[in-house]
C-alpha cells in the first residue's frame, strides 16, 4: 500500500510547507477544537500547523506522525523552537496505525491522502483510533482543478508532468474532489464536505510562489523521479522553470488552487 513520496524534502518544498499554518490550511477544522482535546496530526510534515494545532488545544496533547525519522526531525525542530512541551511524536504508517482503537478525540491530516497507496485503508484507520463522537479532518489539493492566467504553454505541460509522475508514484494528485468518496467507502456516514482556496496574485506572492516551484522543477525528488522515469528531460525541467519565472514576473500573474475539505464524525 505505500507510496513514493513525490516531494520529498528539498528546501523548495519546505520552503513552500513551512508557509502552511493552521488558518490558512485547517480553517475549516479550527472551530471544532476544544481546550483539552487529543489529537493525530498524519503526515505532520515540518511541524508548523501541528504546532498551531497544539496551541488551539492547550492544555490537550498533539502527536506527530511521519513515515519516517528523518521527516519527524523537521517537526521535531519546529516545535522545540516554539518551546512547546505538548507534542509528542511517532513514526509510522497510516495504514496500519500503532494505536489502541478510541485513542484521540480529533486525528487531522492535511495533504497527506493524494500521497499513499490506500487512501480508503488510511482512512480507516484514522477513524479506528478516534473516540466515539470526535472528528477526523482531511484537506487535500486537486491539481486538476488548478486555474491561473496567463495561460502559459509551459505551465500546462507542468501539470501534465506533476500528474503523470504522482500517479506513477502510487497517489492521486485530484485527491480533493475524491475525499468524498474515499470516506464514504471507509464508512463515515456524518460527513461536512467544504473547499478553500490559496490564491497568489500579488507581486509578492507571485514572486514566492512562483520562485519555489521554478527551484522545485529542477532540484527536488519531483525532478530526479521525472528524469529517472523518462517523464522528462533536462530541457524539459528547464523550459518549465523558465515559465514559472515568466508567470511570476508578469503583473497580470494570478492563481488558484483549490482544495477538498471534509469534516467526518466518529
Amino acid at each position: 500500500m505505500a507510496a513514493v513520496y513525490t516531494h520529498g524534502h528539498h528546501e523548495s518544498v519546505l520552503r513552500s510547507h513551512r508557509w502552511r499554518t493552521a488558518e490558512n490550511s485547517a480553517g475549516y477544522l479550527l472551530p471544532h477544537l476544544t481546550s483539552g482535546a487529543t489529537l493525530l496530526d498524519v503526515g505532520c510534515g515540518p511541524g508548523t500547523i501541528t504546532a498551531e494545532l497544539a496551541t488551539h488545544i492547550t492544555p490537550g496533547r498533539v502527536t506527530a506522525l511521519e513515515r519516517t525519522e528523518d521527516a519527524l526531525a523537521l517537526a521535531r525542530a519546529e516545535v522545540a523552537g516554539r518551546g512547546l512541551t505538548t507534542v509528542d511524536f511517532v513514526v509510522g504508517d497510516v495504514h496500519a496505525l500503532e494505536f489502541p482503537d478510541d485513542t484521540f478525540d480529533v486525528v487531522h491530516a492535511h495533504q497527506v491522502l493524494q500521497h499513499v497507496g490506500d487512501p480508503v485503508q488510511a482512512l480507516r484507520e484514522m477513524r479506528r483510533v478516534t473516540r466515539p463522537g470526535g472528528i477526523v479532518a482531511v484537506r487535500d489539493s486537486d491539481y486538476a482543478a488548478f486555474t491561473w492566467f496567463p495561460q502559459l504553454p509551459e505551465l500546462d505541460e507542468w501539470l501534465d508532468l506533476y500528474e503523470r509522475v504522482a500517479r506513477s508514484n502510487g497517489g492521486e494528485p485530484d485527491a480533493g474532489r475524491r475525499l468524498l468518496s474515499w470516506a464514504r467507502a471507509a464508512g463515515f456516514t456524518d460527513v461536512t464536505p467544504s473547499s478553500s482556496t490559496w490564491c497568489f496574485a500579488t507581486p509578492g506572492d507571485r514572486a514566492w510562489w512562483g520562485g519555489l516551484w521554478a527551484d522545485r522543477i529542477l532540484a527536488s525528488d519531483l525532478a530526479r523521479q521525472a528524469l529517472d522515469s523518462d517523464a522528462a528531460t533536462q530541457e524539459d525541467l528547464e523550459r518549465i522553470s523558465a515559465g514559472w519565472r515568466t508567470w511570476a514576473a508578469d503583473p497580470d500573474g494570478w492563481m488558484s488552487l483549490l482544495h477538498g475539505e471534509l469534516i467526518l464524525k466518529v
